[in-house]
């Protein structure tokens, strides 16, 4: 995925400034791809450049900001790319070598990590459940409300992936070390 895309779905969702784009991509996008607010504003003036988005004339009244739309070009670039075939990205996390890693040299403070991931995960996945109660209380009415909701359920079912992981991980490491003690 690419940063440019996701400004642009979020532009096509609704125009806004730069400051209200970036508060909305931290609460929504900003769940799977991460992006700093200084990343989010260098690619509007990118986008801008490219001619795939236009900033709005301010509306009158002093520290008003600009709001930006996306224009014919960004939203046939959007066409393109999410027409495009990918091929799914393989996982890469540092916690799985550490796992091996354990299981060659033997037990280690591993252990908490995972506590402290679990930790997270359970957070994140309340979060995800809560925002789904708020907001799809009778799932998704239209087409686009159905796909909106269905990242959401990838999200939940995700971070319930990593919670029961997490879990028996977590009983697998202590296993191991009542076994050594």
């Amino acid at each position: 995925m690419s940063l440019p895309h996701a400004l642009l779905t979020a532009l096509l969702e609704r125009p806004c400034s730069g400051s209200e784009l970036a508060g909305r991509f931290d609460r929504s996008i900003g769940f799977f791809w991460q992006a700093t607010h200084q990343q989010i504003y260098r690619e509007l003036k990118r986008l801008e450049e490219l001619g795939w988005i236009t900033a709005l004339e301010p509306e009158a009244g002093r520290g008003r900001k600009r709001a930006y739309q996306v224009l014919p070009a960004g939203r046939e670039e959007l066409r393109r790319w999410t027409g495009e075939a990918q091929e799914p990205k393989p996982l890469r996390d540092e916690l799985m070598v550490r796992l091996r890693a354990e299981a060659v040299i033997g037990p280690t403070d591993l252990v908490r990590d995972i506590e402290s991931r679990l930790a997270q995960h359970l957070e994140k996945l309340a979060l995800y459940q809560e925002i789904e109660r708020r907001d799809f209380p009778d799932g998704g009415v239209t087409r686009q409300r159905e796909l909106q909701h269905l990242v959401l359920q990838a999200g939940v079912m995700a971070e319930t992936l990593w919670v029961d992981f997490c879990r028996k991980a977590i009983a697998v490491l202590s296993e191991a070390d009542v076994a050594t003690h």
